[in-house]
């Protein structure tokens, strides 16, 4: 049996609502995790809802306040009805999954005096023109099983003997046609409507800062990293270039991330000879600039320091030169 993970999974789950973000679109999702626990009493259930990277809302289960909240400015204009409405979903939704929790625990016989796990994230996309592109939802238990809805939004893929079993279950009562239903519907009809409330905030564009650093490699070669900073939204291009030609040999690009200040960084790396640094160059495209950045790593100019020592010497030969030319026009 494979080694539980379900730290790893949430990171994972996590990084899936990072990097789903295509261009010009904008991704609702709904991360629900159920934790069973020796000294709980009841199952945790807390459900936190973005729109791309933003969280919006949250409910947790053992939270003074029992309801729904807004966890961003413009989502307290919606009405009581809509708070009410959002909280007995996120209930239902809990007591769905504490009986697949149950089950999971009862089918693989493990211990009540542990802690177990069971996490569901699933969200839709839409355009710039607000038309459906993609549905997605995922159910994992404590990393054993998974179940993935595919991406026709109607059949299943599981992983785990008790998922086998629960996807019997939800194929005989055609759970896929009714996600699909939500995902293309409900689901789309909330992602419309916070970008609506939160426009300023969610369809702003910030360029990113660009520049080429250079880093001596041992051996003699030179990595150049091309950073991009402080952008939103977070689709981004970085590539590199030799001589006007696409480079891709060696290159080390790394995902997407958040600054912690609402913003998203960015870097691509290339392992270049000593010496040929100016033939290459870093191109980085962003929606916020009017057209892509063109870089390249320009030799650090010399320091005030050095250049006053220069002129130094400079002047002193030209003193010394001079009092030669006297003495030997007096001689």
């Amino acid at each position: 049996m494979r080694t539980p993970g379900p730290c790893a999974l949430l990171l994972l789950l996590v990084a899936m609502a990072l990097t789903q973000n295509c261009t010009g679109s904008h991704w609702l999702q709904i991360f629900d995790t159920l934790i069973y626990g020796p000294d709980l009493g009841e199952p945790r259930f807390v459900r936190v809802s973005y729109v791309d990277t933003t969280p919006f809302e949250a409910f947790d289960s053992k939270a003074a306040i029992g309801s729904m909240q807004p966890r961003v400015p413009w989502m307290a204009q919606e009405p009581y009805k809509y708070w009410e409405r959002e909280t007995e979903e996120a209930l239902l939704d809990s007591h769905f999954n504490r009986k697949y929790l149950r089950s999971m625990m009862n089918y693989y016989e493990h211990r009540k005096n542990e802690y177990h796990t069971l996490q569901v994230v699933r969200g839709c996309s839409v355009g710039n023109d607000g038309r459906f592109l993609r549905g997605h939802y995922r159910f994992a238990y404590y990393g054993y099983d998974y179940i993935t809805l595919n991406e026709d939004l109607g059949s299943w893929t599981a992983e785990g003997e008790a998922a086998q079993t629960v996807r019997k279950q939800w194929n005989n009562i055609r759970r896929a046609e009714e996600l699909g239903t939500y995902l293309q519907g409900p689901c789309v009809e909330i992602l419309t409507r916070c970008l609506d409330l939160g426009k300023e905030t969610l369809l702003r564009s910030d360029a990113p800062q660009a520049h080429v650093s250079h880093q001596v490699r041992p051996g003699g070669n030179v990595t150049l990293r091309c950073w991009a900073l402080g952008f939103y939204p977070a689709d981004i291009s970085l590539t590199w270039q030799r001589d006007g030609n696409n480079h891709t040999q060696e290159m080390e690009l790394v995902d997407t991330r958040p600054a912690g200040d609402g913003t998203f960084q960015k870097w691509a790396a290339v392992v270049v000879p000593s010496g040929e640094e100016l033939r290459y160059t870093c191109h980085v495209n962003h929606e916020a600039l009017p057209e892509p950045l063109t870089l390249r790593w320009e030799p650090p100019q010399p320091t005030l320091f050095l250049m006053a020592i220069l002129i130094g010497l400079v002047l002193g030969a030209f003193v010394v030169g001079a009092v030669a030319i006297f003495l030997l026009s007096k001689k």
